[in-house]
């Protein structure tokens, strides 16, 4: 199969995404816009016929003092991973990225290699020998996942757990989700777990209100996620982010990005972030105030959000990230458990992976990362 690779326009991008079921909200073409610090660009793969058949976002960071890039694509690029060739697809990006100055390149292929549906991850959890997501047997396995992993291999590409070489992973390789196709809204519903059912019953009865808001109602949502990151002890990222998030993402499509609140006698008490890319709904941020947390506000909005998911027709509710212990003790344990009690499924990707351009550079930026 010859492939040829070349810069395309947004707009040859965008509607390359908008002919697909799904993509990564991070690989359309107005993440760029949002992650402003990033040089950025748009790659089209065509085919013999001149016919576009797959794309990339890559964002650049420079390097401090050189002219030389990290060049990253998150959750990408949108090609057809499970092609026997996968070398004819990465080969010509490669090439690409070391022309624009890349010393290394870092991407996060869009493949689930695991599933593990809620009765399995409950069964780990109630096992005390079991600490991990992975020493649970799961539930679907993609065998194509792993000849995607030998080929990466093969090419020269490397993994930060397992080679010690590496940035580590930016985006989650366990997510939470809950698939939509094929099941009606009350299949859903009975999905959850009896503390779910509860307590959206007894938000229900308390009064909370599932709203939606817009980019006026932002400081408010603001509010609530720096109360939340100090409770949980992260640092928040400032208004501004956000309100480019929503400007960009929404001016893109006019459905992409949408904020809800719910509120409790005239309060907002929780608040979340929802993106939407074809048949893919994504819970993107979070956040709560410290009190009237008895009123289960975080509980109705979800429910109120997968239900807008559904008459949107996704194919699939992601909760986003969770970690893969199940250790009681852990920090992330809680997490886990909230979105469990969905009855959805946690999946685990492919993980992202580096391809060292230059390796003196690459081991430099790698212990610069290590040591931050």
């Amino acid at each position: 199969m010859s492939l040829t690779l070349r810069t395309i326009s947004r707009e040859q991008h965008l509607a390359y995404i908008q002919s697909l079921p799904a993509a990564s909200h991070m690989q359309v073409p107005a993440w760029a816009d949002v992650k402003g610090e990033w040089r950025s660009e748009n790659l089209g793969w065509f085919d013999k016929n001149g016919q576009l058949v797959g794309a990339g976002l890559v964002l650049y960071r420079q390097l401090p003092k050189i002219k030389r890039y990290l060049a990253y694509l998150p959750e990408g690029p949108v090609i057809n991973w499970f092609s026997p060739n996968l070398e004819d697809w990465l080969r010509p990006m490669l090439a690409h990225l070391k022309q624009q100055g890349a010393f290394s390149v870092k991407m996060g292929p869009p493949v689930v290699i695991r599933r593990w549906d809620a009765n399995a991850i409950k069964t780990g959890i109630a096992d005390p020998d079991v600490k991990r997501l992975r020493d649970v047997e799961a539930t679907h396995i993609e065998p194509r996942a792993f000849e995607v992993a030998d080929q990466l291999r093969r090419m020269g590409w490397q993994q930060g757990e397992e080679e010690g070489a590496g940035f580590g992973d930016v985006q989650p390789r366990y997510v939470f989700q809950v698939p939509l196709s094929n099941r009606s809204l009350e299949d859903v519903h009975k999905g959850f777990n009896q503390l779910w059912r509860r307590n959206i019953k007894k938000a229900e009865k308390a009064g909370v209100e599932v709203v939606q808001g817009g980019y006026e109602d932002l400081p408010t949502w603001q509010h609530l996620y720096e109360i939340t990151a100090e409770r949980d002890k992260f640092r928040p990222r400032p208004l501004s982010y956000f309100q480019r998030m929503w400007t960009a993402l929404n001016t893109e499509d006019p459905n992409r990005m949408r904020l809800y609140f719910a509120v409790h006698e005239g309060e907002a008490v929780a608040a979340a972030t929802m993106l939407i890319v074809g048949g893919h709904v994504w819970y993107s941020y979070g956040a709560s105030a410290n009190h009237k947390r008895e009123v289960r506000p975080s509980n109705a909005m979800q429910w109120r959000m997968l239900r807008d998911a559904y008459a949107l027709g996704a194919s699939v509710y992601d909760l986003r990230g969770i970690g893969d212990s199940l250790d009681e003790s852990d920090h992330l344990f809680g997490l886990i458990q909230f979105k469990v009690g969905t009855g959805g499924q946690a999946a685990e990707y492919l993980g992202e992976w580096d391809f060292p351009l230059n390796k003196l550079l690459h081991k430099a930026l790698d212990m610069y990362m290590s040591r931050r």
